[in-house]
């Protein structure tokens, strides 16, 4: 998965309850486009080129998924769901709302509806000012000068007055600061590396992937189960310890948490549907011996999702030893999960549908995720 890009996004209102309007804004570009990294103050400014209310103006710095096009055909749902009309882009006039892309990573594009970085910029005290106060040193790639550059270089009588009231950041509802180690568990195919990896990304953990792509078994289990089930286990077992153990032992200064897209319990719901049960057995008191001093998940998030969707997303990932998985094993490892789960007293644990979600293309699907987390 490619991870988020920087942009940055001027915001004015005056139209209306011009502050709400503003925060109205974010809250939407936060659902529908990407994660709220900063905030700048909130400036009073004249209307410039045309006669009306003052303005009320505003920065935001955005980590989003979306292409260029993609965040500015956001920005422009967004504007015209708040009344937004525009009806002659070439006179300035009043609006209730009004949402500019500046800058989008170094890219340097222009074409019929979309020119980055944005032509008048440079030139805007109440764009210089507000985005100075959130990432002074964010690079004009067409100028290649820093935003505090831009701002010291231009020429401007206007002193732009800041407001007392400062916009809220719907971002910072999602407080995983009461939690250390996060778990992720699924099903094959339900999207928990994925989920694990956006987490990261958002919140500033450590993230750690379990290796199952490098296990020389894994292929050979897909096509003679029977014969390949014990010396996988033992395997993942060994492989899981080393890597688990490793990584939680390793204190990172400069990220908040972790957070896995495996628990090594899986190890035991996995076992007890691929062996016999005399191994098993065998398998289990060895599982126990091994993990007894490795550290639980304070949290651990199951994400069901019906066999028919993981069929279709293990087919859409395209792993050749994962095209002949039948559904009934997909059915048995849901039912070993669920019993783990029923059964399980040390750990909390949030169980999220996610059957109609696609969380990866979808933001309105991943804000519900994260609600449902921190519900």
């Amino acid at each position: 998965m490619k991870g988020p890009k920087t942009a940055a996004i001027a915001l004015g209102s005056n139209q209306g309850d011009r502050f709400k309007n503003l925060q109205v804004a974010i809250d939407e570009i936060h659902l529908k486009a990407g994660t709220v990294q900063k905030i700048s103050r909130v400036y009073r400014t004249p209307a410039e080129g045309f006669e009306g209310p003052e303005f009320l103006n505003a920065c935001i710095l955005l980590k989003t998924y979306l292409s260029p096009h993609g965040l500015l055909k956001a920005l422009l749902r967004i504007e015209q769901k708040m009344g937004r009309e525009r009806k002659n882009l070439e006179q300035p006039e009043s609006r209730p709302i009004d949402l500019d892309l500046l800058i989008f990573e170094d890219a340097v594009k222009k074409t019929k509806r979309l020119t980055v970085p944005h032509p008048s910029m440079s030139e805007r005290m109440f764009v210089l000012k507000p985005l100075d106060d959130i990432a002074p040193e964010l690079l004009h790639p067409k100028l290649n000068k820093t935003v505090a550059e831009l701002l010291m270089e231009l020429e401007c009588n206007t002193e732009l007055e800041p407001i007392n009231i400062w916009l809220k950041n719907p971002s910072k509802v999602f407080n995983f600061k009461d939690y250390n180690y996060i778990a992720v568990e699924g099903n094959i195919g339900a999207g928990k590396t994925s989920l694990a990896t956006m987490i990261s990304r958002e919140f500033n953990a450590k993230l750690i992937l379990e290796r199952f792509a490098d296990n020389p078994f894994l292929p050979k289990f897909y096509k003679d189960p029977q014969r390949y089930a014990f010396t996988l286990e033992m395997s993942f077992l060994a492989d899981r310890y080393q890597q688990i153990s490793d990584d939680l032992s390793q204190l990172d200064l400069f990220r908040d948490f972790i957070v896995s897209d495996y628990d090594v319990y899986k190890s035991l719901i996995f076992s007890k549907i691929t062996l016999p049960e005399d191994e098993f057995m065998l398998y289990r008191k060895l599982f126990y011996q091994v993990y007894k001093d490795i550290a639980k998940p304070d949290l651990y998030i199951y994400l069901y999702q019906d066999t028919e969707r993981l069929q279709a997303n293990i087919r859409k990932r395209g792993r050749d030893y994962e095209k002949d998985i039948d559904s009934a094993y997909l059915d048995k490892i849901n039912s070993g999960y669920l019993e783990f789960l029923r059964n399980q007293t040390e750990l909390k644990v949030k169980m999220i549908d996610i059957s109609e979600l696609d969380f990866v293309k979808n933001r309105s699907d991943y804000i519900h995720v994260l609600n449902s987390i921190i519900d």
